[in-house]
């Protein structure tokens, strides 16, 4: 928009003037008044046009309103604080803290000290609260000012990264206990037939040897335990896509896994043939793992059924089948956690290392399989894993060992 056009007052005088002088001058009367009003014209005509500036009537800043727009479908928990007290949260905000946060002094809705004295100042900031809706959730918690009596909390969920944290730690502690048990055996009992020589006859030494042997083994095979655990959990995520013959591998692993000197116990059958997409390695070692832990916790003398067969959604399906003592309920949730085990003395006896089971979740789950545990005690176990024998996962259930699931003495 521009302005009115004013008028040259000035030029349109210098003109009359003019047209004035022309008369005095003997120019007839009409000549001098048109040469008065040309120029006049030329000075309207060629006045230049000033732009009119209209003030911007907008306000500055963010108002309200938008603030509500912008958080109220945000992802994050979020909270619009004013002069201390809660005039907005979002639905994020609403599911976590409750209605009743809207109207409340913020340091009552979020009541952790370092939360307090962050937002008792007038600058942005932020801080770790723990247990601020369950006991060990963690929250990062951070204010950001938008005026002097206005600022946005925003919440951010730090639980999980708290828990890969957690079990980190959990998992070395247990990794480094179970590496110092063998290994303080074989120390002292190398120190002790090192220092009195003499005074051991030859079955206590011959006894000693078969003791440290048997730590070394038992060390040996936990380190390759850990070994194995740490690959398939870097390749976790990369789906195998090799063509397996299944029948051969699940045969030759579980014979494998019992031995020379268990294999009379092992009853393998099969219905039909069948072939996945998958790691060979991977998989036998998880029917080595499952024959071996059925055999060290069947009964003695029992044998162990291993069978391949096609389950009710056509997946290919692997069974082994003890004859144990089962195992109580209680233990059931946590089989195929790292290092656990329902008997630990017997486990360590046998050469257990805790982590069988932990593999063989691991590879169940690279291959996009389900592994069911079901065990009753006083009759054994049943463990069975099934693989999608075209590469399509057809069932919605994620890897998981149910609630009925157990296996006989042993987690791995």
């Amino acid at each position: 928009m521009h302005k009115s056009h004013t008028l040259p007052w000035a030029g349109l005088m210098i003109a009359a003037v003019a047209a004035v002088l022309l008369i005095s001058a003997g120019v007839v009367v009409p000549y001098a008044i048109a040469v008065w009003v040309v120029w006049s014209l030329t000075l309207l005509i060629s006045q230049p046009q000033e732009p009119l500036v209209i003030a911007d009537q907008r306000q500055e800043g963010i108002s309200r309103e938008n603030l509500i727009g912008m958080i109220e479908n945000a992802h994050s928990p979020l909270l619009l604080v004013d002069r201390k007290r809660v005039v907005i949260a979002n639905a994020s905000a609403r599911a976590l803290l409750g209605r009743h946060v809207i109207g409340q002094d913020v340091r009552v809705a979020i009541r952790h000290p370092r939360a307090i004295a962050m937002m008792n100042s007038d600058s942005h900031g932020e801080a770790i609260v723990s247990g601020l809706v369950r006991r060990k959730d963690v929250w990062r918690v951070s204010r950001f000012a938008v005026d002097d009596r206005t600022s946005v909390i925003e919440l951010v969920s730090k639980t999980a990264e708290s828990d890969v944290s957690r079990a980190h730690t959990d998992f070395v502690a247990n990794a480094s206990h179970e590496l110092r048990t063998p290994l303080s055996s074989i120390i002292g009992y190398v120190e002790t037939l090192s220092e009195h020589p003499d005074d051991i006859d030859s079955d206590t030494a011959k006894k000693f040897l078969d003791t440290i042997l048997r730590e070394a083994r038992r060390l040996q095979n936990l380190v390759s335990d850990l070994m194995s655990l740490s690959r398939v959990e870097a390749e976790k995520h990369d789906r195998p896509d090799e063509p397996v013959a299944l029948n051969a591998l699940v045969e030759r692993a579980a014979r494998e896994g019992a031995g020379l000197d268990r294999a009379e116990r092992v009853q393998y059958s099969q219905d039909g043939d069948f072939e996945v997409r998958g790691d060979p390695q991977q998989l036998e070692q998880l029917v080595r793992n499952l024959v071996d832990n059925a055999l060290k916790y069947g009964r003695a003398g029992t044998p162990v059924d291993v069978r391949l067969s096609e389950s009710s959604l056509g997946e290919a399906k692997i069974e082994v089948k003890d004859h144990g003592e089962g195992i109580a309920p209680e233990h059931l949730p946590h089989l195929t956690r790292r290092f656990y085990r329902t008997d630990p003395g017997r486990s360590r006896m046998s050469g257990g290392t805790g982590l069988g089971l932990a593999i063989v979740k691991h590879i169940v789950e690279r291959h996009h399989g389900r592994l069911d545990i079901e065990s009753e005690l006083g009759r054994g176990t049943t463990v069975t894993v099934r693989l999608p024998r075209d590469g399509i996962v057809k069932f919605p259930v994620p890897t998981q060992t149910t609630e009925t699931a157990g296996l006989s003495q042993e987690g791995g």
